[in-house]
């Protein structure tokens, strides 16, 4: 079969088109995307640039391949807010996962709901900032008149779902992000709904419990795409549980850790799995289980911001690394550029902490950075052991985990083995493997099983003494977060 996998992220927008039957990807474009930028925390895009990227990337690929598509997946960004009307035109900027300005909202929902315990009680999932929720009631609270005029509430990945199919749906996966989602029962919840904005039950869309085929794709995608009018239009999800599939991350004990723009951590879990402290969110997959999340707002931009410092590629970073040792020479990173969700401070800025006239390094500061990034996904895993998901092994995907040095990183912090995918592009690949997955049925794992495969070069074990000091190292660090407490809230 012939699928197509579209991966809508923050900065790009990719297609992955793949033959199952020869085990072989046919073509893979990407078009980047722009980011809208404000003070307090706003991040923002347009839907039409994601219209006209997608476009883009298909008017690159042979006309006879794209004609042969069988059916279309589609991974998408969580937690953004599209604003539709009746006639399917978009109402404001998209707020993204990442954008931080509504949280005086979702703590109006929380104590409107009873406080964040009963949320979490009934629910499952805090309101955190970037949820969907804290949008919607924006849009009330700032704008009501074009409040007035919504019809649709629509994720990032269902707006592209409409757009193929001319279906207004959304799935279970995607919409436990949505902080409206009862992820015990799969339904939304009126109250919470109430709490946002008035009639918002009404402009949810249904939640769609199977994994499936929503439809044939619409006319117009089909002449816009060159895509065939038989082509199925599955029900996609969200870029984690697509990432979760495109990892081979399907059963108990695997996890995987994505180094993107944002960092997350997740497993699938056959039991739904809930943390009143917040340190994770408990959503739903889209395979029909659960899929325990943490999610950090800062990763590689935090790498990122301190490699331009220092006027770095990835090679010189490298090399720069090898000079420093486990510790960072006692030099400490908050890595909380962006404002931060594990630990909960959407208010949160960088600070770098144990400075002395030895330490101050270039080395030791990105090596620190790193170590702070990693310190956080190690605050999961703690927090998914608790709560008693199994933990195996560990999984890397995006940009970061092309670094061997943040691999053994992640290995010897962590304790657990490492490895990564031979596909690097775990979202769009984990989009084409459901699009197949919906469209032949069977077991999700025998589809993982049979097309996931992994690099022999990109595995990592832990080193005994280097993770016994990042032990005390992390003990430290987390000393440093709860300090700044008071100061980032």
């Amino acid at each position: 079969m012939i699928c197509l996998g579209i991966d809508l992220g923050t900065q790009s927008l990719k297609v992955l088109i793949y033959d199952s039957l020869a085990h072989r990807t046919l073509a893979a474009q990407s078009q980047p995307l722009e980011l809208i930028s404000g003070d307090g925390g706003v991040r923002e895009q347009k839907a039409q640039w994601w219209i006209r990227a997608l476009r883009a990337c298909m008017e690159r690929i042979d006309p006879d391949l794209r004609s042969s598509v069988q059916v279309v997946s589609v991974s998408g960004q969580q937690h953004g807010f599209v604003p539709v009307d009746e006639k399917g035109g978009v109402l404001w900027n998209v707020k993204l996962w990442c954008d931080t300005s509504t949280a005086a909202e979702c703590r109006e929902i929380e104590q409107k709901c009873g406080g964040r315990d009963a949320v979490v009680s009934r629910l499952g999932n805090p309101v955190l900032p970037g949820y969907t929720a804290g949008k919607i009631r924006w849009l009330y609270r700032h704008h009501p008149d074009v409040y007035d005029r919504l019809a649709h509430v629509l994720l990032p990945h269902d707006y592209l779902n409409w757009y193929l199919s001319g279906k207004y749906v959304m799935e279970r996966g995607d919409a436990s992000g949505t902080g409206l989602l009862n992820i015990f029962t799969g339904q939304w919840d009126d109250a919470a709904a109430g709490a946002v904005a008035p009639g918002l039950s009404s402009l949810l869309p249904p939640v769609s419990q199977s994994p499936g085929i929503i439809g044939n794709i619409c006319p117009e995608a089909s002449r816009d795409l060159g895509l065939p009018e038989s082509c199925l239009v599955a029900s996609g999800g969200g870029d984690n549980m697509m990432s979760a599939i495109g990892t081979g991350s399907v059963s108990d004990g695997d996890v995987t850790i994505s180094l993107g723009t944002s960092g997350t951590l997740f497993t699938t879990s056959s039991r739904p799995a809930c943390d009143a402290e917040g340190r994770f969110a408990a959503f739903c997959s889209s395979t029909g289980g659960w899929l325990p999340l943490l999610c950090t707002m800062n990763c590689t931009v935090a790498s990122t911001a301190v490699m331009r410092l220092f006027g770095l590629d990835h090679a010189g970073m490298e090399d720069l690394l090898s000079s420093s040792s486990p510790g960072s020479g006692g030099l400490f990173m908050l890595p909380f550029l962006n404002g931060e969700r594990v630990p909960d401070y959407p208010d949160g800025e960088g600070v770098l902490l144990g400075m002395r006239p030895w330490n101050l390094t270039e080395a030791n500061m990105l090596r620190c950075t790193l170590e702070g990034v990693t310190y956080g996904f190690l605050m999961g895993l703690e927090a998914f052991c608790e709560k008693g998901i199994a933990v195996r092994r560990l999984t890397l995907t995006g940009g970061g985990a092309k670094s061997p040095f943040w691999r053994q990183l992640v290995s010897d912090v962590t304790g657990y083995p490492v490895r990564i995918p031979a596909q690097e592009e775990a979202a769009a690949f984990g989009a084409v493997l459901h699009g197949l997955w919906c469209a032949t049925g069977g077991d999700i794992g025998d589809v993982t099983g049979g097309h996931v495969a992994f690099s022999p070069e990109g595995r990592a074990v832990p080193d005994a003494a280097s993770h016994d000091l990042y032990q005390k190292c992390y003990r430290k660090w987390l000393e440093h977060v709860a300090f700044f407490r008071p100061v980032f809230t």
